[in-house]
């Protein structure tokens, strides 16, 4: 009985923690502190990867990899060096990928291929999702490119700034900029082809 309390102390006791004292017993491999960023990650984990994926069973598996994948990596000394956030999207992102590598079942809108389109004040992803239901969106996110995709997924559907993207995926605020502006003129062609 004692050890249960001395548990539910230990848990209320890691909730408490910042960020960085967490991630601090994190690389210590306590496994309060791996069970609290689980708790704090895996939903936002989840959902990112399901709006890569569109299907809840691979999302949930996917996202069980990229937990795997982090303690791995905390065991072997080859954790993130900056932006704990930024390297688990990196890890879930890659993931991603692999996955599609491996059914080569990845299909996506070549900017190259798409007729130039001015992009407008107001966001895309929103005006979408009023006119059409949530897995006509997440079928179009899909056809863009990953990078495009995943600046979608964490700039508008995740609420990110360009500056916490730019983090995250270890590019130059620039960089993200001119992915988000290709990945909307990309997306709202994708969305007015599918409407006609």
């Amino acid at each position: 009985m004692s050890d249960r309390l001395l548990n539910t102390d230990a848990a209320a006791t890691m909730t408490e923690l910042s960020e960085e004292e967490l991630l601090s017993k994190a690389k210590d491999f306590g496994g309060p502190a791996l069970s609290e960023l689980y708790d704090r990650y895996e939903t936002k984990i989840f959902t990112y990867i399901y709006r890569r994926t569109g299907e809840q069973a691979l999302a949930e598996d996917l996202t069980a990899q990229v937990f795997l994948k982090m303690l791995e990596a905390i065991r072997k000394g080859n954790a993130w060096q900056t932006s704990f956030s930024g390297w688990l999207y990196r890890i879930a992102h890659n993931i991603v990928i692999d996955y599609y590598r491996r059914r080569e079942r990845q299909s996506h809108v070549s900017i190259d291929e798409a007729p130039t389109l001015t992009a407008t004040e107001h966001n895309p992803v929103q005006t979408a999702e009023m006119n059409m239901d949530v897995e006509q969106l997440q079928s179009a996110i899909q056809r863009l490119t990953d990078e495009q995709g995943q600046v979608v997924s964490l700039r508008f559907l995740d609420g990110y700034s360009i500056a916490e993207v730019a983090e995250m995926l270890d590019k130059t605020e620039g960089a993200i900029k001119a992915l988000q502006y290709r990945a909307v003129a990309s997306l709202r062609q994708i969305l007015l082809i599918e409407q006609q």
